[in-house]
């Protein structure tokens, strides 16, 4: 699956994803170059979510 394709800097949509989902740590978006997938596989999971809801998610964030 593609890496999202985030067009705003990576601060906004990690804080309104953490309002929206308050049990959400910064730990949970921490990440090292070659691990973005992991963390953005990781975080699907925990929030229950298939990396393309994921996706949706994350575009509709930017269109906010």
């Amino acid at each position: 699956m593609a890496t999202t394709n985030i067009t705003r800097s990576w601060r906004e949509p990690k804080v309104m994803i953490k309002q929206r989902f308050i049990f959400l740590s910064n730990k949970d978006f921490d990440f090292k170059d070659e691990q973005k997938e992991m963390m953005l596989n990781n975080l699907a999971i925990k929030l229950k979510k298939t990396r393309a809801e994921l996706e949706l998610l994350f575009a509709e964030l930017q269109t906010c």
